[in-house]
């Protein structure tokens, strides 16, 4: 892939480099489309090594993630994008829901009593949730690590915004194609050096900062088709509340 980015101190420290989607949604967010398995049959496609689904404030496609992903090859890693108070939070390696609206730093508490660790996607993006609208700088480094570059950014201002932070406070860095739909799965990859092929390996390697960047922007054609997909559900599900 184009574009590959590091922080790492050496190409590897150990013999086992994944290549892992941190960010993908399914159709059990309100504005995903396609089935966990279209998701991993895309994953395996673009020979990608592990999968997170991270729905919006939804768990339910975590246990057919984690039992089909197998069948392609691929680790399943559970997961959810968390509404917190302050803005979205990637919870990895979570199977319980966590309550929405919860303040920034109990959203993360959360997550992490789940074993998991705490990602927060698209910082310095406010209108798309971005927590920097709601907490201070201090604040976000709290987070196990930070995505600096989302493929779904329009001009790139925000990932380098992301990118300069995680430099200047040493946090460990992220990539994710923020999918909706199976098309986009692959586009932004995180390459995590894991000592084995399981989703607490991988976590672990994450918040050591042990990742290198694979990155890919979204093209406007395909994000364009999401965003129309997603007015036309948000739609039609506010006709069926209506008419429930």
């Amino acid at each position: 892939m184009a574009g590959t980015e590091s922080l790492l101190p050496t190409p590897a420290q150990s013999s086992l480099v994944l290549s892992v989607e941190l960010h993908a949604h399914s159709a059990a967010s309100y504005d995903g489309r396609d089935s966990v398995d279209m998701l991993l049959e895309r994953a395996a496609a673009v020979g990608l090594d592990a999968l997170a689904v991270t729905d919006h404030d939804e768990v339910s496609a975590n246990d057919v993630l984690v039992d089909r992903a197998p069948e392609y090859g691929l680790v399943g890693i559970p997961g959810v994008e968390v509404s917190s108070a302050a803005g979205h939070v990637l919870g990895l390696n979570v199977t319980d829901a966590i309550e929405p609206g919860l303040p920034f730093d109990e959203t993360i508490e959360r997550i992490r009593d789940q074993s998991g660790i705490a990602v927060v996607p698209h910082p310095f993006q406010e209108m798309r949730s971005g927590v920097l609208a709601n907490v201070g700088k201090a604040e976000l480094r709290a987070a196990d690590a930070v995505e600096v570059y989302n493929s779904r950014l329009v001009t790139g201002y925000s990932n380098r915004q992301a990118r300069r932070f995680a430099e200047r406070y040493n946090l460990p860095i992220t990539a994710g194609s923020d999918a909706h739909v199976s098309d986009m799965v692959g586009r932004a990859v995180t390459l995590v050096d894991a000592e084995d092929p399981t989703v607490e390996s991988i976590c672990d390697a994450v918040a050591d900062g042990r990742t290198t960047l694979q990155t890919r922007r979204t093209p406007w054609l395909v994000s364009a088709r999401q965003a129309y997909g997603n007015t036309r559900r948000r739609i039609r599900l506010a006709l069926d509340g209506l008419f429930s």
